[in-house]
């Protein structure tokens, strides 16, 4: 088995694209087989070197390794070349000077343009000689077969005038070239699928087999993936959240989640279960268990998916990725307390950077927390933590509840005016974990400055 994804480097990899990747990557893994990178850039105005270098970080990034490639469409010009001189020599091509709206206006009367076949012009581009009769059928594992009538197909060009081939025939020989024996890719390109196969076949009847190869053509089994909506069920856009993959990293999700919550869009693996390492994915995935019907992509399901890859991070491990994610070090006791409590890399800092960088601005907190009743409720708590023998999470924890009991308040009565004073914020991790972090003689100094401040 040979796969391949090949992205056109117009932009950054967006999230079907990701899926896509992820999709021959986990089929090649689990056959066996190969993957080929493959950067389609004859787009020339809209291909550039920043969006291959993005492509190809965020594959990185998603832990999605290549076997052959990067190969770019660019560079392989030549080898385009003698395979569109074979199809004009075999007559299975022809140049035509007929334009598009020439086309048009020839199938309203006609049907497909198979007129412009006499009119040879040696400066037109060149048109590809679709059969008169028959069909041309998509064998999809997914979709099924689907037939495309010869009849109502037009002689679609692979060639413009100056030489410079077109998508469909490049990505062809490309394909054939290079023994693709699977090519799964998104919905959106099925409408090229019957014209791909028609190149195929006329690379096989002219003689043309793959580079360096006496063989025909071989016709790759195609399976193209559904499409993916955001959770409202309209088709995936940036108003539902992040769109490509390094605004899923940047927003702090971590590779092996997206990894498996990818997976399971438009893919079961046959029973009810979530959380799939990737081993198991590869172990699994099959594009018979794929579905034809579109996806959601829900940032809200990926976000609690990524809390419980968290919070099964050994803390060391979480440390590490914490410490690359903000640039701080020293994280480890902040990465502890603060496990429970995040769904995103990005979470931490907001939740607990006020420990190691001082208290937060936030007149809203001070106003709900610090009144009278509030502060008397923290002079109460200065005064058990000024005395407990210990300054440990469980020697601050029973110091606190004993003030919760003298004042029969609720604990959120307490523990949210200590909150305050501490953080700024109204949120942190757990209240006694935070205070025994920060120790007796910073604790006492930030209550102190709160208590003055009112």
């Amino acid at each position: 088995m040979k796969v391949r994804f090949a992205p056109s480097p117009t932009g950054a990899l967006h999230i079907g694209g990701a899926r896509t990747a992820l999709f021959n990557w986990l089929l090649a893994r689990h056959a066996g087989g190969q993957l080929l990178l493959r950067i389609e850039d004859t787009d020339r105005e809209r291909s550039t070197p920043e969006n291959v270098a993005q492509i190809i970080d965020a594959l990185r990034w998603l832990e999605l390794d290549w076997d052959e490639g990067p190969v770019f469409q660019t560079q392989r010009s030549q080898r385009h070349q003698e395979a569109l001189e074979a199809l004009l020599t075999s007559g299975h091509a022809y140049r035509s000077r007929a334009t598009t709206d020439d086309v048009k206006a020839f199938k309203q009367l006609y049907g497909a343009d198979r007129g412009f076949r006499a009119k040879a012009d040696p400066d037109g581009a060149v048109r590809l000689h679709v059969p008169d009769e028959g069909a041309t059928v998509v064998h999809d594992v997914i979709r099924g077969e689907t037939r495309f009538e010869h009849v109502h197909l037009d002689d679609p060009v692979i060639a413009r005038a100056d030489g410079s081939v077109l998508y469909n025939f490049a990505v062809a020989i490309d394909d054939l070239d290079a023994g693709i024996t699977h090519v799964v890719r998104g919905e959106d390109h099925l409408s090229n699928t019957p014209k791909q196969l028609l190149v195929l076949e006329a690379a096989s009847a002219a003689g043309l087999g793959s580079a360096g190869s006496e063989q025909g053509a071989g016709v790759p089994l195609y399976a193209h993936l559904p499409l993916l909506h955001g959770p409202d069920g309209k088709k995936l856009s940036k108003r539902h959240g992040a769109a490509s993959v390094q605004e899923l990293r940047d927003a702090g999700y971590l590779p092996e989640a997206v990894r498996n919550y990818l997976a399971l869009l438009g893919w079961g693996a046959g029973d009810d279960q979530t959380v799939l390492s990737t081993q198991e994915l590869i172990e699994r995935f099959t594009l018979e268990r794929v579905s034809r019907n579109p996806a959601r992509f829900d940032e809200t399901k990926l976000k609690w998916l990524n809390g419980l890859y968290i919070r099964q991070l050994p803390v060391a491990e979480l440390t590490r990725r914490l410490e690359q994610f903000t640039g701080q070090q020293g994280l480890e006791d902040l990465a502890r307390i603060s496990q429970e409590k995040i769904h995103t890399l990005a979470d931490f800092w907001p939740l607990a950077g006020a420990l190691r960088e001082g208290p937060v601005d936030d007149p809203k907190a001070r106003e709900r927390w610090l009144t009278d009743d509030g502060r008397a409720a923290l002079a109460d708590v200065r005064a058990a933590l000024a005395q407990t023998q210990s300054f440990d999470e469980v020697a601050v924890g029973e110091a606190l509840s004993a003030v919760v009991a003298q004042r029969a308040a609720k604990p959120r009565e307490v523990y949210q005016p200590l909150r305050v004073a501490i953080s700024g914020a109204t949120v942190s991790p757990g209240i006694f974990e935070s205070v025994a972090l920060l120790g007796r003689e910073e604790t006492l100094r930030r209550v102190d400055q709160a208590l003055l401040a009112h």
